[in-house]
């Protein structure tokens, strides 16, 4: 059992003490980068194209219609996916100096690995012809489940640093009001 600490006015025993997600030189630079404002702008972009390329997805997987929209919606947003991917490591590095696996992003890029592992194996096999179209839309679905678990990662980690930034009588950052 962790002994009762005091961390920013809140009784926490050690074992529950939350390291906040950003040094206030990480957060200056945060706040200096203009890859912040890319990453907010990205983030919900590529959140209405998954939306879309799920509904044409799922619409085709149903109907058999619409083969040729929702096979370019998946590479739509796979493109989409590859530049938040490339602009949030160079926006970690300008943060954290390091492209990927910065301690406070740690698994979420983990995850991001798995996410884009997955996309890339639907534009292989669209390619290639490896996988019926039928497989390669399961593929785009098991590739957007864990789209899905990696943008809950980060929205909770950002809500996370706001309350923690609200809690320290710290400014939040446009991107962490996500």
């Amino acid at each position: 059992m962790g002994r009762a600490i005091i961390v920013k006015g809140t009784a926490q025993t050690t074992d529950q003490a939350i390291r906040p997600l950003y040094t206030a030189e990480q957060r200056r630079r945060r706040d200096a980068s203009p890859w912040t404002l890319v990453q907010g702008v990205l983030a919900p972009l590529q959140f209405l194209v998954f939306l879309v390329s799920l509904w044409l997805v799922v619409r085709f997987l149903l109907t058999g219609e619409g083969e040729s929209a929702a096979t370019v919606s998946v590479v739509v947003k796979t493109f989409v996916l590859y530049t938040i991917m490339v602009t949030g490591s160079i926006w970690e590095k300008d943060v954290f100096g390091r492209y990927l696996f910065a301690p406070a992003f740690f698994w979420e890029d983990v995850v991001s690995m798995l996410v884009l592992a997955l996309h890339t194996a639907y534009l292989y096999a669209v390619l290639t012809g490896a996988l019926s179209v039928e497989g390669q839309m399961f593929l785009a679905l098991a590739a957007y489940a864990t789209y899905v678990v990696n943008a809950a990662q980060f929205i909770l980690k950002l809500r996370a640093a706001r309350l923690q930034s609200a809690t320290s009588s710290e400014p939040a950052s446009g991107l962490e009001a996500a």
